[in-house]
């Protein structure tokens, strides 16, 4: 940490493969004697948007167990190991064969990077826009932890729809879908 950022003390409350969570007192360049604060720490994520040449979007239909509901998003998931320039986007790459069946034939353009909920986790997610995607829905390979109950393909319209209507909750898939929009890509 630096320009008045210090952990001052760190004591670890909850370890797990998915996440870390702690209670610090950190200086802050505003509070100089240290504030208190529970940080949960999750690894690094990634959301790809795999834009099909007819130019709509594949999205999967996934349930989430801490929601106790589906969700209709982009396919997303986490770095293993290191978070280098290469095995993010490695892991994009990853997401998209595993949770819809896409394979990338060309360069994905990576869009930036957002905090998720930084009130209480450092947890960053990339986000990157996938073209010249072939998909074979029957090509998926989900890891264990996942039931993804369905994959579909939705034209740039009926995906704003979706959004506007609420039927899209995700935060991955709404910050990946609002830069998307800002850069004119929908």
């Amino acid at each position: 940490m630096s320009d008045g950022w210090a952990l001052m003390r760190e004591e670890v409350l909850l370890e797990t493969p998915h996440l870390r969570v702690t209670q610090e007192t950190v200086r802050t360049p505003s509070c100089p004697q240290g504030r208190e604060w529970t940080k949960v720490t999750r690894k690094v994520g990634v959301t790809v948007a795999p834009r099909l040449p007819d130019g709509s979007f594949v999205l999967i239909r996934e349930e989430r167990v801490p929601a106790r509901r589906e969700f209709w998003q982009f396919p997303a998931g986490q770095v293993d190991g290191e978070a280098t320039v290469p095995a993010i986007e490695q892991a994009a790459r990853r997401e998209l064969r595993e949770e819809a069946g896409c394979e990338v034939a060309g360069d994905m353009e990576y869009l930036g990077k957002f905090f998720t909920s930084p009130g209480f986790t450092d947890e960053t997610t990339h986000q990157f826009l996938a073209t010249e995607v072939r998909w074979d829905p029957r090509a998926t390979g989900h890891d264990a932890e996942e039931q993804i109950l369905e994959i579909k393909a939705f034209p740039p319209g009926e995906l704003r729809e979706m959004i506007a209507c609420g039927v899209i909750e995700d935060a991955n898939t709404l910050a990946l879908y609002a830069r998307l929009a800002a850069g004119r890509w929908v």
